[in-house]
């Protein structure tokens, strides 16, 4: 008998993410939509896997059901780890992601590329209602280019070019070629496998 795939409430309400979620998990698990119902979760944890851990217990909570959530920043070195967990809203709280990265590109006038390694670091949680969690990390290394490259992608890929590609940045790969190599894609992968084991 095949096993029918672990069933998971996305938590995250941003289209982008799930989606990339779900084409990292195929196979191993079903995403559900986040409830309705459910508000906006505050995210005021002081780390990515308490963010993480938040927004899983909330959708759990109100769904019943096994949740998802991740949560991911960008640690710039010259700028001593910035912006962190702040990644999405580094331009404020309504910010877009092409404010975020005019900003990033501004604060970063006149370093030199040598001096522009950052890094993304994600964080996932699954959590069951039996309050059981599940947390794993994953890395991608890499430095800030000096301006735009590439349209794909979304958030900060036009502006990130991972040390383990050719030069590209995120937004000029391939979903695929993205997903080998990027932060959420080695930390998906790594839930993949922690599921494998659990089931």
């Amino acid at each position: 008998m095949t096993r029918q795939p672990l069933r998971l409430v996305c938590a995250s309400a941003n289209p982008d993410k799930v989606a990339e979620i779900e084409e990292l998990l195929v196979g191993i698990a079903q995403m559900l939509p986040r409830p309705a119902s459910l508000g906006e979760v505050v995210e005021d944890a002081d780390s990515l896997e308490g963010n993480a851990r938040l927004k899983a217990v909330a959708v759990c909570s109100a769904s019943g059901s096994a949740a998802v959530a991740d949560d991911t920043g960008l640690e710039v070195d010259a700028l001593d780890g910035a912006p962190g967990i702040y990644a999405a809203r580094f331009a404020g709280e309504n910010a877009t992601y092409a404010d975020n990265r005019r900003k990033l590109l501004s604060d970063l006038d006149g370093v030199p590329s040598p001096a522009r390694s950052a890094r993304f670091r994600t964080v996932v949680m699954v959590v069951w209602p039996d309050g059981s969690e599940l947390v794993v990390e994953g890395v991608c290394e890499g430095r800030i280019a000096d301006g735009e490259m590439g349209v794909d992608g979304f958030g900060y890929d036009s502006i990130f070019i991972p040390a383990d590609g050719d030069g590209r940045s995120f937004a000029q790969m391939s979903a695929e070629e993205k997903h080998e190599i990027s932060h959420r894609g080695r930390a998906f992968q790594a839930l993949a496998e922690a599921l494998r084991q659990r089931s």
